[in-house]
């Protein structure tokens, strides 16, 4: 009996272009229900019968994922065609060609990898990888044959590598030794899968229900807000939908500083207090936030010294006496602080610790840099932090980020829950600014803003009761 002979179905639109592109990262996803799954087997089942010999892997989280998305599947669909090593996790074509499966749910799942060689790897829902676990993998991506060599990322906003992924293919800022043309993204939409709008119809109208913030990242493929985002009210940009409603274009909202929190820098006013928020790192990064208070008690964060190498969460492993000496040059030097005084610094209580010698406070202090210690109360912090980023019924709220503050802009976005508790941050994340930030808006606490029904005015001649008073 011969060999049975593999049908392949035929993709759609999006699809088609995800299987014929030849980019070195290919980008496939941004929604719910895209498809994603299939195309990754799709283009595997495709390398492997094109190329004798070629060695392909496919990665997710867990083994379990494997197995229900891809593994059961492909054996019936290379049922007689290839051979399935249960033990090995690997699919053998006649023609040399393999699929391996891997996973990596934490750091010794890498020992898997180590000195592993594959012509073409598929990181399947690539955003619940960590971004250190991505690069150790794709490192494996080598060899000297004439085999295409490529890395598809198939991925949903939100999880660990949301910034990862989204700067790469979403707002495609690259860093030294990334080439801009070796990555290419491929939006796939519920609506592209025809196939699974002619079997379940429901799932877009389930979707369509789902809460909005929720809804614009599953349906719509919204990288800016996504599935477990912790400060999912912090703005980069005006709101759209705010700004609409206030009758104002987005240009005239940033002239504004109206519905966003990021703005262009200004030279603080001397009448403004400059404070200082402090969380201390070494093998991690260290975050150093500088502050101006304005009159009506408005938070401004105007610099920030951010003690990371370029790769994201690694620290540059100065010491204390290293931390202070540049802290102090930068305050003589910039035009901003020097010859301004510092009226108050908050830290980590955690830097007071003695037990082992010389405390990171008292280190500071022979510098002339003197901290009070932040509350660390946790979860009324990230109240306060909330607190600060609600706009008023005019759209200002009471905290602004410079943008030159580069380190708070990317890791804020990025913060999602704990998955134990409930409340809180996950502190596996690069949280280092935002815990700073939470000791800063603890030392200066307010209340939340209450939003009044509009009143219904009869007549108003001399407009005394218009409400335009802010903060």
């Amino acid at each position: 009996m011969g060999r049975r002979q593999l049908v392949l179905q035929a993709p759609n639109e999006r699809q088609k272009l995800f299987l014929a592109s030849h980019a070195k990262h290919i980008g496939y996803g941004g929604a719910r229900g895209g498809g994603k799954s299939w195309a990754v087997r799709d283009k595997a089942k495709r390398l492997c019968l094109n190329f004798g010999g070629i060695k392909v892997l496919i990665v997710r989280r867990t083994y379990p994922e494997l197995v229900n998305n891809h593994i059961n599947q492909l054996r019936d669909e290379l049922n007689g065609i290839a051979k399935y090593n249960k033990s090995e996790k690997i699919f053998t074509f006649p023609n040399g060609s393999t699929i391996k499966f891997g996973y990596c749910n934490n750091d010794k799942d890498l020992d898997q990898y180590q000195g592993a060689e594959y012509d073409v790897i598929f990181l399947d829902e690539a955003t619940q990888l960590q971004e250190m676990w991505i690069k150790k993998i794709t490192a494996c991506v080598r060899g000297v044959n004439s085999f295409p060599k490529r890395i598809y990322y198939t991925c949903n906003p939100g999880g660990v590598s949301h910034g990862y992924i989204k700067r790469l293919f979403i707002d495609k800022q690259y860093e030294s030794g990334e080439v801009p043309t070796d990555y290419e993204f491929i939006q796939a939409l519920v609506t592209d899968n025809k196939a699974l709008m002619e079997s379940q119809p429901d799932y877009i109208k389930q979707l369509e229900a789902l809460p909005p913030k929720l809804r614009e990242a599953w349906l719509y493929g919204r990288w800016d807000i996504f599935e477990g985002q912790f400060f999912e009210d912090f703005r980069l940009t005006p709101d759209i939908d705010l700004c609409a409603k206030a009758g104002i274009t987005v240009e005239e909202a940033l002239e504004q500083r109206r519905f966003t929190h990021v703005i262009e820098p200004f030279e603080p006013p001397r009448g403004w207090n400059i404070m200082r928020s402090y969380d201390f790192g070494y093998n991690k990064p260290f975050s150093l936030g500088y502050w101006a208070v304005d009159y009506d008690g408005v938070l401004y964060r105007i610099m920030e010294m951010y003690g990371c190498t370029q790769t994201p969460d690694e620290g540059v492993k100065w010491s204390p006496d290293e931390q202070f000496r540049r802290i102090c040059e930068f305050e003589r030097e910039h035009p901003w602080l020097k010859n301004r005084k510092i009226v108050d610094s908050v830290a980590d209580p955690a830097i007071w610790d003695s037990s082992r010698g010389e405390s990171i406070a008292e280190t500071a202090m022979k510098y002339g840099i003197y901290f009070s210690p932040g509350d660390n109360e946790r979860i009324p912090g990230w109240m306060q932090v909330h607190y600060r980023f609600q706009f008023d019924d005019n759209g200002y709220p009471r905290m602004y980020f410079f943008n030159n503050c580069k380190a708070a802009i990317r890791t804020i976005p990025l913060m999602m829950y704990s998955e134990t508790k409930p409340e809180d941050l996950d502190t596996k994340l690069e949280d280092h600014c935002p815990d700073e930030i939470r000791y800063m808006c603890m030392s200066r606490p307010i209340q939340p803003i209450v939003h009044k029904a509009p009143r219904t005015i009869i007549s108003d001649p001399l407009n005394q009761f218009t409400d335009t008073q802010r903060y």
